[in-house]
């Protein structure tokens, strides 16, 4: 075996929530196969270079593998041996001569509404010393720990870039307004503490857990980085159903590159790949991409699997939800595809 031949590189979005995920699965990589040395590659994607535009532009088709194509082209181009990626982000039909190789097990797949703490403002702004004292952050609104979603008072500003997202929070509260919002995770984080003009914002659970950031018991946002005086409250697959494959991470390798099957062995995890292709199977015959209005979330129970889902693709809100053997997960996600059609 020749000295390149034990490189392995694997291609990742430089964010911190990217690289925190690439490094993650590096490691599982490193223990399992010592004899290899494995080396991260940061790529800029598409999806990257868009900071400022919307993702969710109504009635305009944006590029499929909007986080995904440059790390293809990677692999593609041998510059590269696995892409790690958000499965979320994940096109459904993958370019020729490219496959999903393995999924990482799942992490929690609930969202998390974010939003300011009314006690933690009214004390900054008592305090005459404090820094949060200026005109513009003297408006912020805050609210109570706990909060749901239809506890907002009508016209609150809770932004989000997810259509997903954006339709379910309309359905539980019709007096809110949902504008975008871009930038990575702690960006949003910021954007809230410090703009009057939003009142709160939804964001995965995983990805807040994967940068080490946490929600308190007392329902407090704590983390190195986030910015002081954020309420965090879970939302449930009741409230907001997770969007297709969230939690999960997926490793996209080359079709027939034996090296790299042996070790996509040791980084599946198979209830979890179970689940996602059930749900995956759903949004590709729904006819959608990640930003496509849609939701489903899979679970295995014993040697079953259940899934629910819901699409306001073709007008109001329809639900659905089905339980197939667990060796059975595209027929699952057909079949839940054709009942909310």
């Amino acid at each position: 075996m020749q000295a390149n031949d034990q490189i392995i590189i694997l291609a990742t979005r430089g964010s911190a929530l990217a690289l925190a995920q690439a490094n993650a699965v590096a490691v599982q990589c490193r223990a399992a196969f010592p004899k290899f040395r494995f080396e991260l590659k940061i790529i800029k994607t598409t999806g990257d270079k868009l900071q400022t535009a919307s993702l969710a532009q109504e009635g305009k088709m944006l590029p499929k593998g909007l986080f995904t194509k440059e790390l293809e082209v990677a692999l593609l181009k041998q510059r590269a041996d696995i892409a790690v990626h958000s499965l979320k982000d994940l096109p459904t039909d993958l370019p020729a001569g490219l496959k999903l190789g393995a999924v990482g097990k799942r992490a929690d797949a609930r969202d998390v509404l974010i939003y300011r703490d009314a006690e933690y403002l009214k004390t900054a702004q008592a305090n005459k010393d404090s820094e949060q004292g200026t005109p513009a952050q003297a408006q912020r609104r805050g609210f109570r720990a706990e909060l749901r979603t239809r506890d907002f008072p009508d016209g609150a500003v809770v932004a989000t870039s997810s259509t997903r997202r954006k339709a379910q929070l309309l359905t539980q509260h019709p007096g809110l307004r949902v504008p975008d919002i871009r930038g990575n995770v702690l960006t949003r984080m910021q954007k809230l503490a410090d703009n009057a003009d939003l009142d709160g914002t939804v964001l995965a659970l995983a990805g807040i857990m994967r940068l080490n950031f946490r929600v308190t018991t007392e329902g407090r946002l704590e983390g190195d980085g986030v910015p002081y005086g954020l309420l965090a409250t879970i939302l449930g697959p009741d409230e907001m159903l997770p969007c297709v494959g969230q939690g999960a991470v997926g490793i996209e390798v080359r079709d027939g590159d034996e090296r790299i099957a042996a070790i996509c062995e040791r980084l599946n995890d198979y209830n979890t790949l179970q689940a996602v292709t059930a749900e995956r199977a759903f949004l590709a015959k729904m006819g959608g991409g990640c930003q496509s209005p849609v939701a489903a979330y899979a679970e295995v129970t014993d040697a079953n699997l259940s899934m629910r889902a819901l699409s306001f693709t073709h007008g109001p809100l329809k639900r659905g939800q089905a339980k197939r053997s667990l060796k059975e997960p595209v027929e699952l996600g057909e079949q839940l595809a054709e009942e909310l059609k």
